[in-house]
């Protein structure tokens, strides 16, 4: 275990055992653009200060003093968990997940933790990832297994211990399956909801590594992940309208970041669904929303957008901008009538961007 909890950051091949269609908003197999219900709604460097990590480390602190669960240590905990086998990890997620005894499987699920950095796909995705998403999304760990590992994410999504850059994507991903179960059983204080919508709006903006998918390395896709926590907590009822404006600002920022890089592992999806569903709350001002695509359909500091055909970087920023815009143009046409006033401002956007 480590020593103080205000420590500096903790930071083989096996089968691919990979199942993508975690990008869903629900349980696996629904559709990517379910219906909004009354019940389940699910520019710069300016608005985007780094969060300070004091506030993590304490927040932590207080976690720990609460809980009857120790909290797992990072540098040096070993992964697969003491007790298992890589083998024996590899079983369990053919298998399922299932483990009877529930002192075993909380202990796991907190052990798993230090598998986020995992090198390996078969153990980082398939087993750390997909386990911890089954259990909690079967309602199988214990309240302070959750909040252990809500502590446990906080610090390890702002970690740059993981050369390798696996361990905050994984970890934002981790992190929006538990903001999943404050958003269903409402089992957070308000002041760890306002924690983790500050530690999202953070986190997503400041992602600089694009790498998506890899044959040999798996996933990382941290605008993704970083969209699938944000989607999670816009999706929640007790999200207020300041923290989804929060929220939407630092999601802005990765539509289309600066530089050549062309998204290909289908991130403008994602970063769409987290905004639709923001937009289906219906808590948000229209005023902000009118704001927010003005900017996103602004080519400043390019002329036009005309001139994005003079260079890759100009390229890349109306291929990504265009991808997110028709992105979103398909959840709001499969929602319908509902979503009208939404599709208006993205066809809007749509037409200054083609036109030029």
């Amino acid at each position: 275990m480590a020593g103080s909890c205000l420590a500096g950051d903790a930071h083989s091949n096996g089968r691919l055992i990979l199942r993508r269609s975690r990008m869903q908003a629900g349980k696996r197999g629904q559709s990517p653009f379910p219906q909004v219900s009354s019940a389940e709604a699910e520019k710069g460097s300016d608005p985007f200060s780094t969060f300070p990590r004091i506030k993590v480390r304490l927040l932590i602190c207080l976690l720990a003093a609460v809980s009857a669960t120790p909290l797992p240590a990072f540098a040096g905990d070993p992964c697969p968990p003491a007790g298992y086998s890589e083998g024996q990890l590899l079983e369990l997620a053919l298998g399922g997940f299932v483990i009877d005894d529930a002192a075993l499987r909380n202990a796991l699920a907190l052990g798993l933790m230090a598998c986020l950095s995992d090198p390996n796909p078969a153990i980082r995705d398939g087993v750390a990832f997909e386990g911890t998403s089954t259990w909690l999304r079967g309602k199988s760990l214990a309240p302070e297994t959750i909040q252990a590992l809500y502590a446990n994410l906080l610090v390890q999504i702002v970690s740059t211990a993981d050369a390798n850059g696996f361990q905050q994507p994984f970890a934002a991903l981790v992190l929006a399956e538990v903001a999943r179960t404050d958003r269903i059983d409402n089992t957070f204080t308000p002041a760890m909801r306002n924690e983790l919508v500050e530690v999202a709006a953070n986190y997503l903006p400041s992602v600089r590594d694009y790498r998506g998918f890899s044959e040999t390395e798996g996933w990382r896709h941290g605008v993704a992940h970083g969209s699938d926590l944000v989607l999670q907590l816009v999706l929640n009822s007790n999200i207020d309208a300041a923290q989804i404006e929060l929220l939407m600002n630092a999601l802005a920022a990765q539509i289309a970041p600066k530089g050549d890089m062309f998204y290909i592992y289908g991130e403008p999806g994602r970063l769409a669904r987290a905004v639709f569903y923001a937009w289906a709350r219906a808590t948000v001002a229209p005023a902000f929303w009118q704001t927010w695509f003005a900017n996103i359909e602004n080519p400043a500091p390019m002329k036009n957008w005309n001139e994005a055909f003079t260079s890759q970087a100009g390229l890349a920023r109306r291929h990504n901008t265009m991808a997110f815009l028709l992105a979103l143009h398909l959840n709001a046409t499969v929602a319908g009538k509902q979503a009208e006033a939404l599709d208006v401002l993205v066809l809007q956007a749509v037409t200054r961007v083609q036109g030029g």
